[in-house]
């Protein structure tokens, strides 16, 4: 599948497009609300039980429709949710509440947990650093956990799923025997770990950021400031309500997580906890960057006022004495003698002399 980057509109722009769309609609309208982020929706499937593994990937609803699953557990996996008619045939094999379609269409959820009885509905966000401009964006992802099967969305392609899907095709640890709800921790996992890169990321800039300020404060700095703390501000309203999903997973009943896999999700759920103390870690340290900013801003500006009257103290004697030779009198000291004017110049570059070396003792020439 080949994915492109269409134009982005801008993020505000995009929301008030979001939020305008759907007035006046039913609840439970399938209409797609956020970016389109690939060109066409790909779904791949992946069955498998403890010996067996099966991958298809399906090009047209028709050969979705006639797939019939084999073995026990199953893992329906779709890029972009842009296609309206996929998820409602999705919804109709899996008999998904229409609200739960909704919301897997609306890309500007908050990460939450809703009980449907017979499957949970979970949507979280993927974080991606440009590797060009270092700018930190997000994807909406939502799973779907039922008795045998589990059902990912996401927007585009990412690859952050990859490592699981490998796992699975080599039968790697205890994935494919401990079942649907030991797959969901795997991709929940996944997502969390993601995080710290992207901690990491921020941490690196934070520094770069911090090092520049005390060198050699620019009026730029100001505006990388301004981007970090929205990234972070993004960052926060992502990690800390996962924090709370995931702690309910671990409170909940067995009808979805067995007494196997929980503590895998509170391993989750501590890795969450760690990425919400490094996340304020960088926030405080963003947040005492404008004062780092305006303190070497001062700085800067009082060593150059320094400097400049440092100068024209040096230059004040031979200012005054310039003035007190200019003055119209008949009668003057060394005005009629031959040396006169050597003299008065020399008593210039000896009163400047004496202050530069004043100042060069007290270090501030420096």
């Amino acid at each position: 599948m080949t994915s492109s980057k269409p134009h982005r509109a801008h993020p505000r722009a995009a929301k008030r497009l979001s939020q305008t769309a759907k007035v006046g609609l039913a609840p439970g309208a399938l209409i797609h609300l956020g970016e389109r982020k690939t060109e066409q929706a790909t779904i791949t499937l992946l069955e498998y039980g403890e010996a067996d593994l099966v991958e298809r990937q399906f090009t047209s609803l028709a050969e979705s429709q006639a797939y019939r699953p084999a073995l026990p557990v199953l893992w329906l996996n779709v890029h972009g949710l842009h296609e309206p008619e996929v998820m409602a045939e999705i919804g109709r094999r899996f008999r998904l509440h229409p609200l739960v379609l909704e919301d897997i269409l609306n890309t500007n959820q908050r990460p939450k947990v809703d009980d449907y009885g017979d499957y949970l509905f979970i949507v979280a966000r993927f974080f991606e650093v440009d590797g060009d401009s270092r700018e930190i964006g997000s994807d909406q992802v939502s799973l779907i956990l039922g008795p045998n099967f589990v059902l990912s969305f996401q927007e585009r392609p990412s690859g952050r799923f990859d490592p699981v899907r490998e796992r699975l095709r080599q039968d790697r640890g205890q994935i494919r025997r401990l079942g649907a709800d030991y797959l969901a921790y795997s991709l929940l996992d996944a997502i969390v770990d993601r995080y710290f890169t992207i901690l990491e990321n921020i941490g690196e800039r934070t520094e770069e950021l911090e090092d520049m300020m005390l060198e050699h404060p620019r009026p730029g700095a100001l505006q990388l400031v301004h981007q970090l703390k929205r990234e972070t501000l993004n960052l926060r309203r992502s990690i800390w309500p996962l924090r709370e999903v995931i702690n309910s997973l671990t409170r909940a009943d067995e009808r979805f997580f067995r007494p196997e896999t929980r503590p895998y999700l509170r391993d989750v759920y501590d890795h969450t906890v760690h990425a919400i103390e490094s996340l304020e870690a960088s926030r405080d340290m963003i947040a005492g960057m404008l004062d780092i900013y305006l303190s070497a801003a001062s700085n800067r500006v009082n060593q150059e006022v320094r400097a400049l009257t440092v100068v024209a103290i040096i230059f004040m004697p031979a200012t005054l004495i310039s003035g007190i030779f200019g003055m119209n009198f008949r009668t003057m000291p060394l005005l009629d003698w031959p040396t006169g004017f050597f003299v008065a110049i020399g008593m210039m570059a000896a009163v400047a002399t004496t202050l530069s070396i004043i100042f060069w003792r007290r270090r501030w020439l420096k």
